[in-house]
Parts: C-alpha cells; sequence; structure tokens
C-alpha cells in the first residue's frame, strides 16, 4: 500500500508538471485482455533493445511526458468516434440542436437507431450559477492591520474542511495579503478559484468562486469560510470580509417536452443518450430547442472531422519540439507517411493535405463522394488511414522514448537475448529522478 500510494503521488506530480493539461476520459480505463497485452508488448520490446544511455534534461523529460500524452488522447478521440474495432470506427451518432445559443447536445448512446431515439425539446428558464464570496474592498497600497503573526482559516466544501496557514509580514500591505492568499487557495485544487476584483478607486477584494454549481442534498451554500476554530490566529475573516456571499448557488430549471426538470449544473445527460449544455435562456416563452440524431451521413461527416481535429492537434504538438528534440522530426515524417500512403484515394474523397503536415476536409465534397457509387468503395481507406494512426498512437505511447536523444551502448547478444525491463525503466525512472 505505501509503494502504491509513493508511485501515486510521484505519477501525479509529473502529469501536473511535465503533462499536457488533458481530462482523463472512460477510453481511459481497460480490460484485463487489454493490459496483458501491453504488458506482452513491453516484455518483447525489452527483450531486443539495446542498451543506451538517454539525453537526461528536464527538456527531454517534458519531451517524452509530452509526447505519451499526446499520443494517448489522439488515440482516445479515435475511441471516442465509434470505437477502436474496425466495424465500428467512425459510427458514432451525432446529435444536433436547433439552438445553440440555449442548448448545445452530443449524442452518448450506445447501438440504436434513428426510430429508437425520438428528437426532444428544451426550454431554458434559468441556468444554473456558482457560489461568489466577495470580500470588502480595502485600499491596496495600504499596510495590513493585522498584527505580524501566523493566521490560519477554514473553507469547508462538500463537507471537507481545508486550512489555510500564512504568516503576516511587516509593512505588507492589503494587496500583497490578498494576492498571497488568491494563489494559495487557488493552487490548493479544492474546487474553488480566488483572484483580486479592483473598484477603480484604488481599492481591492479578494473574490472566491465555486467551481460547481447548483444546489444538491437540500444545502443553501456550497461552501463557507470560517476561523472560528482555526488553529492560528484568527482575524483573517472579519478583515478580509470573505465570508459574505454576493451570489448564492442556484440551479438550472428548464422545461423537458414541457415538463418542469432541474439540474445542479449545465452540463448533464438525458436518459443516457444526450448529454446536455444549457448555453443560455430562452428569449420568450414557449421557445425551445430541438434536440435529436444527425442522418448517418452528417454523423460521418462530424466523425471525420473530429479525427482531423484530433490528427492536427498532435501534428501541432510534435512540431512545437522541433528546435529542442531533432527527433521530433523523425516522427513528423513517419506521420507523413502513413498520410501519403493514402493521398490519392482520401483526396478523392475531398482530403486536403497541407505543407506543414495538418489535413483538412471540405465536408460538402465528402458528402457528394460518399453518395456517388463509384467513389463510395473509397471508404474502407479512411478506416486503413485511422487504423494505420490508432496503432501509430500506441506504438508511440509504448515507448515514447524511442524519439528521445540518445547514446547506444551496446546491442544484445542476437539470438541469446532475454526480457529486462530496461525500456520501460528508463520512462518510469526518469518520473522519479524528477520527483526525488
Amino acid at each position: 500500500m505505501a509503494y502504491n500510494a509513493a508511485l501515486n503521488t510521484v505519477y501525479n506530480h509529473y502529469l501536473t508538471t511535465y503533462a499536457p493539461k488533458r481530462s482523463t476520459t472512460q477510453y481511459d480505463t481497460h480490460k484485463k485482455s487489454e493490459l496483458r497485452s501491453i504488458y506482452n508488448s513491453i516484455v518483447k520490446l525489452n527483450k531486443e533493445a539495446p542498451l543506451y544511455i538517454l539525453d537526461s534534461s528536464k527538456e527531454s523529460r517534458e519531451f517524452a511526458v509530452g509526447l505519451k500524452e499526446n499520443a494517448r488522447a489522439l488515440r482516445n478521440t479515435i475511441a471516442s468516434l465509434g470505437g477502436l474495432d474496425e466495424d465500428e470506427m467512425l459510427g458514432k451518432k451525432a446529435a444536433y440542436s436547433s439552438n445553440e445559443n440555449i442548448v448545445s447536445a452530443s449524442y452518448v448512446g450506445e447501438g440504436v437507431t434513428d426510430a429508437a431515439v425520438p428528437p426532444i425539446q428544451i426550454e431554458v428558464t434559468a441556468l444554473a450559477s456558482n457560489q461568489v464570496n466577495l470580500g470588502a474592498f480595502l485600499p491596496s497600497d495600504e499596510k495590513i492591520a493585522l498584527t505580524p503573526d501566523a493566521y490560519s482559516f477554514d473553507i469547508t466544501i462538500n463537507d471537507l474542511s481545508y486550512e489555510f496557514q500564512y504568516n503576516t509580514r511587516e509593512g505588507e500591505t492589503n494587496r500583497d495579503l490578498q494576492e498571497r492568499l488568491s494563489r494559495l487557495i487557488s493552487n490548493a485544487d479544492i474546487g474553488i478559484t480566488a483572484d483580486i476584483l479592483e473598484d477603480g478607486k484604488g481599492n481591492s477584494s479578494l473574490r472566491l468562486t465555486s467551481a460547481a454549481s447548483g444546489l444538491k442534498n437540500d444545502k443553501n451554500l456550497i461552501f463557507s469560510v470560517s476561523d472560528d476554530k482555526t488553529s492560528k490566529r484568527a482575524g483573517t475573516v472579519d478583515y478580509l470580509g470573505i465570508s459574505f456571499m454576493s451570489r448564492e448557488p442556484s440551479n438550472a430549471e428548464f422545461l423537458l417536452n414541457g415538463e418542469p426538470r432541474s439540474a445542479s449544473s449545465n452540463h448533464f445527460t438525458i436518459d443516457k443518450m444526450y448529454e446536455i449544455t444549457l448555453n443560455g435562456i430562452s428569449s420568450v416563452e414557449g421557445e425551445t430547442a430541438e434536440v435529436g440524431l444527425k442522418t448517418d451521413l452528417d454523423s460521418l461527416t462530424d466523425n471525420v472531422g473530429n479525427l482531423i481535429s484530433g490528427y492536427n492537434s498532435f501534428i501541432r504538438a510534435a512540431a512545437e519540439y522541433l528546435d529542442l528534440h531533432p527527433k521530433s522530426g523523425r516522427l513528423l515524417g513517419e506521420m507523413d507517411h502513413i498520410t501519403r500512403y493514402y493521398q490519392n484515394d482520401l483526396e478523392k474523397l475531398g482530403f486536403s493535405f497541407e505543407s506543414n503536415g495538418q489535413l483538412s476536409i471540405d465536408d460538402n465534397v465528402f458528402k457528394d463522394s460518399i453518395l456517388d457509387d463509384e467513389n463510395r468503395a473509397q471508404f474502407s481507406t479512411i478506416k486503413d488511414f485511422t487504423n494505420s494512426i490508432l496503432r501509430k498512437t500506441n506504438q508511440i505511447s509504448l515507448n515514447p522514448m524511442e524519439y528521445v536523444d540518445k547514446t547506444i551502448v551496446a546491442y544484445k547478444n542476437p539470438g541469446h537475448n532475454f526480457a529486462t525491463p530496461y525500456i520501460t525503466s528508463n520512462y518510469s525512472g526518469m518520473l522519479f529522478n524528477s520527483y526525488c
């Protein structure tokens, strides 16, 4: 247990320090069979790998971690468009909204036909709001009135209480204290952000805003601030006035097919079919947005567009390292080789190949090509292309160190080699070196 906790701490450290800021998705979970396949691939890779000395600079760590995470993101993009099996690939249904100013939607159901998911009507009467506590406006340049000492205050959110401790310094101004506490609270990542608000008259206030919105479990607030029972000296809350709630949290209110509904967030799912985001309030009573499924052709066009967007994001990310890591040019060359292999067939479907390695597509040409009997068979080329990209992302995720600058020291004895953890130790060891 102690080992797992330490490993988890290290992993979180390297992700927050070096990795691109990407959220975890359902596609980051794996079956036992998938994990077993990855393990077998690692064993085979290690068995043939030579010994080498790595460039252990901070830039190389950032490059390796970023490369692996960007490859993971592209793989997840492909998975989100229907799945990783060839039969399901790019087959995900897409949803439409007749009024994006009120509601936007995406389809999250599986394996249904258009007839099984009838369109729905949504009228929005109120949006969910988060809680805002606004502190007192104090003269920014005046020295704080708190006696130099160790202070603390508590923020309670989701039934958990977090204590924040700090020391006041001689000569510190109100603005200095507000900025210091703003960083302290925001960096704690407890679901509250803090910033400084100015009134244009030389005064400033510390503002606390909850990341969550709405009300749950019959509560009338999301968080509270106090220093009544804190471990250090009290006085911060009264002095800064940060216990004052300037905006109460509220739930979203809407009509679903004429029936009143509420939600604690502006983002929610309906019947495990539609993922809904409320963007605005209906301007007049009775104004609704219709949400339903697009046609198969429109869904396919959206999926191909999302595939190209994910591919281009990966290419742009790899290109950012060209100056410091010339081997990223090798990766770009390999990706370009994959796309050029399918170029002739893809161009017939409306694809365009840019000079910077990125792709674009003309939706109208694509739709006309798919409807054309002569070109319809070319659609299999898109799946072949997607499969090739998928295999490449798996290869990069398995061994991002392939593209890091390194000096080969010795090759293993052909025919008499055995599996070692050397390759994977380079990557994981790099993380521990950074953390320690």
